[in-house]
């Protein structure tokens, strides 16, 4: 297999440069409020930025710049950040926030009981402002690279 034709891609490469910048930002980021280092941050969904947001915003930031602004793929990567932002601060939050309510419940319910239940994972989903964070990173990671390949 040829991966040379992908690491020439440069949408490719600042979707996947956003995705990375976001997911390492969340470290730091998580040390300011808990004052401890979560290094598992790296491997999970939510928190601050969102890597969702910044992958696909950047992606789509890139179609346009490199491409076009009118060009016909610059809609559909717009069309797709809109679905996976939305999503994220949406129906995966509200999961989250539901598997929150179920662990309390669990815990309530089995409190004194020798059963061992797994809790839910309850941030798997963005606050308005981590996916306008992951927005925001996605368009300067986006110029940035632009500018860096040009």
């Amino acid at each position: 297999m040829n991966i040379g034709p992908i690491l020439q891609n440069h949408v490719f490469l600042t979707g996947m440069a956003g995705w990375f910048l976001a997911q390492v930002l969340k470290i730091p980021v998580d040390f300011i409020r808990e004052r401890h280092w979560n290094w598992a941050l790296f491997f999970a969904a939510g928190g601050m930025p969102s890597s969702h947001s910044c992958l696909v915003t950047s992606t789509a930031m890139a179609v346009g710049l490199h491409y076009g602004f009118d060009n016909p793929l610059f809609a559909v990567a717009v069309a797709l950040a809109l679905v996976v932002v939305y999503d994220a601060t949406g129906v995966r939050r509200q999961a989250g926030m539901q598997a929150k309510k179920i662990n309390i419940l669990v815990e309530e319910l089995l409190k004194g009981h020798p059963i061992n239940e797994q809790h839910l994972r309850e941030i798997i989903g963005h606050t308005p402002l981590e996916a306008l964070g992951g927005v925001l990173l996605g368009l300067v990671v986006a110029v940035v690279f632009w500018l860096w390949l040009r």
